[in-house]
């Protein structure tokens, strides 16, 4: 066995909550090291999230949104118990708990080896915002990148929460709590960045790269919880953004108005303009080849599919395209005019990934696709993480609609050199069970009052990914589930980490390649994202 010298070797499962309380306690830094002097290359980082009970809700007596007034404020339906607690978000449909983050670390074969706690002086996270918690690694291997809020633990409704910088006076929701993007290097150094992005809403994903000598960040995002027209920095902090790594400590970096990188605009396609800034509500983000993808799922605006931003401004005339040779990452935000935002949103420079859909997602039906994690095994061969529909119809023992999909699931998406476009393969599902509920130790049995349904979950299909090319001429995929449920809130299941392997040069679906459970579904955790560890070669 390989000697264990990284900073999970020593951080045991008894001693996280010590190292977690210290960190606390520390205050604001501008990074935080571990005793040891690096993590271990070429294993897992996962992320999860334990939900922590602050007994800061009382059923009958709190109002919701904490600080709400008049007609924004509901009474709680219950109090601050998992996961009875998140039946709130049946009358607060902002109700979420901030929880602490940690990165468990995992050999590539699925031991546990130990767990690094995100300070959680610095960053915490939505326990029930399940689009949160992507794990990117930079193209050069050395920095892991993750964005989530600047929030303490406990706090109510952070997820649809303001922005120091960006205030909607809309929000039914008051509070204002930065986001932030930690990244982690291999000696075990964490450094955070504030933004004002996402003012109203989460961002998803972050990913670092070095440009010309400099260091960038890019994340993914969503903005908005308050009624149109929304305020210019909502719409600028919407989507796809950039911005420089602070080297300021957290307590003390003021971060300005968001910076928009990218953004996609309906009328390219022929299509008439959605909602300002909510057709960029992008949730997947991954690098490759020095072109930034990202994917929209969600919500009834804009187009569910996959993008890419193009900084020749000539891969896509008409909206759809494939990256143009030779293009660089960008290293500034996107110029656009002040005086027609509110009109026309942000000049769009991005492209649908020629191959996928077009279809506007206000037609979306169960049937439909829902991108969510990327991960490129080679320039001609893209895998596609779709997190299902979310449809909770349940009948017989089962989630009828997850069972019944036929997108959900892991795509398989090969370039076709003679169209010049990307054509799906087929879509790796064997394993995952989709619609049948699982049991969960500790978990409520039966139906869920609030809802009629059972509380146990179901995977739904799957989200956030990450892979490796293996020298026998197959690939090993890892990837977060999606689930449904009667829950209050279905991002608040318990969920799981999964692996397959598959044929890379496959170009129909081989027998008897199979999902298996890496980690599995625990009641109070939620799995966020994975990634290799910071130091890992990148094997494509």
């Amino acid at each position: 066995m390989r000697p264990r010298t990284g900073i999970a070797a020593f951080l045991s499962a008894a001693s996280v909550a010590g190292v977690l309380a210290a960190a606390t306690a520390a205050g604001a830094t501008t990074s935080h090291a571990a005793q040891s002097t690096s993590i271990v290359p070429g294993d897992l980082l996962v992320s999860t999230s334990n939900y922590v009970d602050g007994h800061n809700i009382t059923a009958g007596k709190t109002q919701l949104p904490p600080g709400c007034t008049g007609s924004d404020c509901v009474t709680a339906s219950a109090g601050s118990n998992y996961p009875y607690t998140f039946n709130n978000d049946g009358t607060d449909g902002s109700f979420g708990v901030v929880s602490p983050l940690s990165l468990q670390e995992l050999t590539a074969g699925g031991q546990h080896v130990g767990t690094i706690p995100v300070p959680s002086s610095e960053l915490n996270t939505s326990f029930s915002s399940k689009s949160e918690g992507a794990l990117n690694l930079s193209p050069d291997g050395k920095t892991l990148s993750f964005i989530d809020y600047d929030a303490p633990v406990d706090a109510i409704d952070a997820s649809n929460a303001n922005t120091p910088g960006v205030i909607d006076p809309t929000n039914p929701v008051p509070g204002a709590y930065y986001r932030a993007v930690a990244q982690l290097t291999q000696n075990g150094k964490f450094t955070f960045t504030r933004s004002n992005a996402y003012s109203g809403n989460n961002g998803r994903a972050a990913v670092s790269a070095v440009v010309g000598g400099k260091d960038y960040i890019y994340t993914a995002g969503n903005a908005g919880n308050g009624s149109n027209p929304q305020p210019d920095g909502v719409i600028l902090g919407a989507g796809a953004q950039i911005m420089s790594p602070s080297s300021l400590p957290e307590s003390q970096q003021k971060p300005g108005q968001p910076t928009p990188v990218g953004s996609f605009n309906l009328a390219k396609l022929g299509d008439a303009q959605d909602k300002v800034g909510k057709d960029d509500n992008f949730r997947g983000l991954t690098l490759f080849n020095n072109v930034l993808y990202y994917t929209k799922g969600s919500g009834g605006n804009g187009v569910n599919t996959v993008y890419f931003l193009d900084t020749t401004g000539k891969a896509c005339p008409n909206g759809v395209g494939v990256p143009s040779p030779g293009a660089k990452l960008p290293t500034s935000g996107l110029a656009y005019d002040e005086s027609t935002l509110q009109s026309g949103g942000l000049p769009s420079n991005m492209c649908v990934l020629k191959g996928f859909p077009t279809a506007l997602a206000k037609g979306a039906t169960d049937s439909s696709d829902y991108p969510f994690g990327l991960w490129f095994a080679n320039p001609d061969t893209l895998y596609v993480a779709d997190e299902g529909a979310g449809d909770n119809t349940y009948a017989n023992g089962s989630y009828t609609a997850a069972a019944a999909s036929a997108t959900a699931g892991l795509q398989k998406w090969v370039f076709d050199k003679a169209s010049g476009e990307w054509k799906l393969a087929y879509t790796l599902r064997s394993g995952l069970n989709l619609g049948t509920p699982y049991t969960v130790k500790g978990y409520p049995a039966g139906d869920n009052p609030a809802t009629g349904l059972p509380w146990a979950p179901a995977t739904d299909g799957l989200r956030n990914i990450d892979g490796k090319v293996n020298a026998n001429g197959t690939v090993s995929i890892w990837a977060v589930t999606s689930t449904v449920s009667g829950g209050g809130d279905q991002g608040a299941d318990p969920n799981q980490l999964v692996k397959i392997t598959d044929s890379l040069n496959a170009t129909s679906a081989p027998s008897g390649e199979k999902f298996s459970t890496v980690v599995p579904a625990t009641s109070d955790q939620v799995v966020r994202g994975v990634s290799f560890t910071p130091g890992t070669t990148p094997s494509r």
